[in-house]
């Protein structure tokens, strides 16, 4: 399908999604969410070996585009548990699921789901001007997109009824700070550090970054014998691999590994 609201490049086993709407702060509409299931579906089956989400403009993604939620007068209420269902619980399971890196770079304003789809990705790096902002508070509501599920695990309890209830605006570099991101660059680099990011996981042994990937995943809900039985049986599978042999007799050779993801 042709995008208008997304842009789309894969080359190199680095795929690249940025959001393309910047005169409305890249904010959510229902055809943007279909662009973007669909080039996370080319992600998934065109030989990615590493993703890149960024937003074009002064923003990286203000959240759902509110015009989408305007009612008249005697209209039924807008059904919100069903555009959760239908777009934004299903694109953040996707992330998370993604067998290989997802590195999110923040240029500006991350605000409700658009921040919360950020802190989806595995890498989030941020320049010094960006910001993170939980406005829900604001319109009566809940932050959404996995926002109550991530907040607490990342900056802890109090920090994350902080957010969510006041709504303050977080600078990028108190999010480096909190744990709530990666890293916090300046903004003349934040470009060339995510295309340092991209090569490196482009060059790096796949199989194995999304089984770390997995792991940390599961360790959130597994008790520790839970966790180290499935540290066994994933190692038992990335020990056949043959980036691990590669990985080996680069090491044994003092050479640099070429792997190929498998």
């Amino acid at each position: 399908m042709s995008y208008e609201s997304i842009l789309f490049e894969l080359k190199d086993g680095i795929a690249r999604i940025t959001l393309n709407r910047p005169e409305k702060l890249n904010s959510f509409t229902a055809a943007m969410h279909g662009e973007l299931s669909d080039a996370v579906g080319r992600v998934e089956s065109e030989g990615a070996r590493v993703l890149v989400i960024t937003g074009n403009g002064r923003g990286f993604c203000a959240g759902q585009d509110l015009s989408e939620r305007q009612m008249s007068a005697g209209a039924a209420p807008v059904d919100l548990g069903s555009t959760i269902e239908k777009y934004y619980a299903p694109m953040v399971r996707r992330l998370r699921a993604l067998p290989l890196p997802v590195v999110v770079g923040i240029n500006g304003v991350a605000a409700g789901a658009g921040a919360n789809l950020a802190l989806a990705g595995d890498i989030v790096i941020a320049c010094e001007s960006a910001s993170f902002i939980q406005p829900f508070c604001r319109l009566g509501l809940l932050p959404d997109t996995g926002g109550t599920y991530v907040l607490p695990r990342l900056v802890g309890q109090a920090r994350a009824a902080g957010l969510a209830l006041l709504g303050d605006k977080l600078s990028a570099r108190k999010a480096e700070q909190w744990g709530l991101i990666w890293e916090c660059v300046t903004d003349d680099q934040l470009s060339a550090r995510l295309d340092e990011l991209a090569q490196h996981f482009a060059a790096a042994p796949t199989k194995g970054l999304a089984y770390t990937k997995r792991a940390l995943n599961q360790s959130l809900a597994n008790t520790l014998d839970q966790q180290l039985d499935l540290e066994r049986d994933l190692m038992r599978e990335l020990g056949a691999t043959a980036d691990y042999a590669e990985g080996v007799s680069a090491f044994l050779g003092k050479r640099q590994p070429v792997f190929k993801g498998k």
